[in-house]
């Protein structure tokens, strides 16, 4: 086997995609109706059923508009979205319960179930050509009324609440779903679909293992619609997908705050590749929820196209963990309300404030062979004056925007034919930074 399959800097092997019998359960033949009125959650159930019973196969879901309620997947089940199918979601609450066992913003809590939801499964796939709508904007003024719940939940493991005992699910609480959610599941591949608008983060897979993304359009404009956002996975490859999102594009996550901790489980190995990020928050984001730890990430030849940032890492004292051993290399950003490269410690956004004041340990950060213009603001990195950010190396960086570099609490910053062409006579600032190796640069 080869160790480096996808040329990164650490181990990691060729993830398999997942195969799956011939046999084929048309949604048609277990009552489905593609009329765009009649519920349909009944005949996903049924068929995935059958499929589950014969040892696995292909559930297929034919050209028409399928509305249903939320769809549980089974191992070794293949859902088909043929061409001109629509899978349109119902926005009535009450259909999505009882709670499923999840992870909301990186606390593990009961809550109302993911529009597509499989836990504990081996061997599932999701493709085809057809679309997926989630019908979100009922749930997305939820945003303004979730604030006491998840200031519960998020604090939930620092007042010894267990588990089995943060059970959410009504209007009150206010916490929406995700999309598409795999949970403790392994050998699973995404392929191909277009998904539109759901209730929270689109594809949220987590504690999962052998994960496959490709050639996706995905599609939200609501608040907190993140793209794809691996929570504690390993060996994961995001690949030729376009990002049109309401947040972050990608976000890398591993649990928030005690709860992280506890779970003690990060997410590495990740590779994304030849990705076009088209507005969005940001493009690949690591963090804030990255209390688990993350490492061996591998991002290169992906274009980001407005937004407010192109490369996003950013944490907070409270959230403790690390963030070590990441790469970007080959990367394209244009047009940014505010950053090309943001690496802060001192994120803002937090949805409840922590209850410590643990830093992070943020590490062996490169970014290399990067272009780009129009920004307000080239590269802003922020550490932590009680625990520095160490070892970033920045290499063949040609952009212009309108300041170059601020760089502030580093332990050991490399700069190696850095060129940042300015609109403003402001110089870069470097500031507390040593251990500083800067050749044949200029910003």
């Amino acid at each position: 086997m080869d160790k480096r399959f996808y040329g990164t800097e650490f181990d990691m092997e060729e993830i398999k995609v997942p195969l799956f019998p011939s046999d084929r359960f048309n949604i048609e033949d277990f009552g489905g109706k593609g009329n765009g009125k009649d519920s349909n959650t009944e005949a996903f159930k049924q068929a995935i059923e059958a499929c589950e019973k014969n040892g696995g196969g292909t559930v297929i879901v034919p050209e028409g508009e399928w509305f249903t309620g939320p769809i549980h997947l089974k191992s070794n089940v293949h859902l088909r979205i043929e061409k001109n199918a629509i899978i349109k979601f119902s926005d009535q609450f009450e259909e999505y319960l009882p709670v499923v066992f999840t992870r909301w913003e990186g606390v593990e809590c009961y809550n109302y179930s993911p529009l597509i939801y499989a836990n504990g499964c081996e061997n599932i796939a999701i493709t085809g050509q057809g679309s997926l709508v989630g019908n979100g904007k009922r749930w997305w003024k939820w945003k303004k009324l979730q604030k006491k719940a998840a200031k519960k939940l998020v604090g939930a493991e620092y007042n010894n609440i267990p588990v089995e005992e943060r059970i959410f699910g009504t209007k009150e609480d206010a916490l929406r779903p995700a999309f598409i959610q795999p949970i403790n599941s392994k050998n699973i591949l995404i392929e191909g679909i277009t998904v539109i608008n759901g209730p929270m983060w689109t594809i949220h897979p987590v504690y999962c293992e052998n994960l496959i993304i490709r050639k996706l359009k995905l599609e939200s404009n609501g608040p907190n619609t993140d793209g794809i956002n691996p929570d504690s996975c390993k060996n994961v490859l995001i690949e030729e997908c376009y990002f049109e999102t309401g947040d972050d594009c990608i976000a890398i996550n591993s649990g928030m705050n005690e709860d992280g901790w506890r779970v003690n489980k990060p997410c590495e190995n990740i590779v994304i590749r030849n990705c076009h990020m088209n507005e969005g928050h940001g493009g690949v984001v690591i963090g804030s929820g990255m209390s688990g730890g993350v490492r061996n990430i591998y991002a290169h030849h992906c274009k980001f196209t407005g937004g407010e940032r192109g490369i996003r890492l950013k944490s907070m004292r409270g959230r403790g963990g690390f963030v070590e051993n990441i790469w970007f290399d080959h990367i394209h950003i244009t047009d940014m309300e505010d950053e090309m490269i943001q690496i802060n410690m001192f994120y803002g956004s937090s949805t409840v404030i922590p209850n410590t004041d643990t830093p992070p340990d943020f590490k062996n950060i490169n970014i290399s062979n990067l272009t780009g213009e129009n920004a307000k603001i080239a590269i802003r990195v922020y550490g932590l004056p009680e625990n520095a950010l160490e070892n970033i190396t920045l290499q063949n960086i040609d952009v212009s925007a309108k300041k170059s570099i601020e760089c502030h609490n580093v332990k050991g910053l490399t700069m190696s034919n850095v060129f940042i062409r300015t609109t403003t006579e402001e110089e870069g600032v470097l500031s507390k930074v040593s251990h500083i190796n800067i050749t044949d640069s200029t910003f």
